[in-house]
């Protein structure tokens, strides 16, 4: 389940360069700027960018959906183009 989720929805499986986990540069290239972890449960963490709203950037409708899936009281938001992934493969 490791992918990117653009903002236009779109899916795209990705690996790490490694081939076992992400590298800070790797997640900053795919959020486009420096990281924040959004744990979604035990094993899965959604990789965002961390200043996407004072930016502003795009909102993120799929990334939001997820969020509030595995966060119903939630009333936030994502932005940007995430990493979603298992949290092993982040060091």
């Amino acid at each position: 389940m490791t992918e990117i989720i653009k903002t236009d929805g779109t899916r795209q499986p990705v690996q790490p360069a490694n081939g076992s986990d992400f590298t800070l540069e790797e997640m900053q290239a795919i959020v486009g700027g420096y990281i924040e972890l959004v744990e979604l449960d035990g094993s899965t963490t959604m990789v965002v960018n961390e200043e996407g709203k004072l930016i502003p950037l795009s909102l993120n409708l799929e990334a939001s959906r997820i969020f509030r899936a595995h966060h119903p009281a939630s009333k936030d938001f994502i932005v940007g183009d995430v990493l979603v992934c298992n949290n092993n493969q982040i060091r």
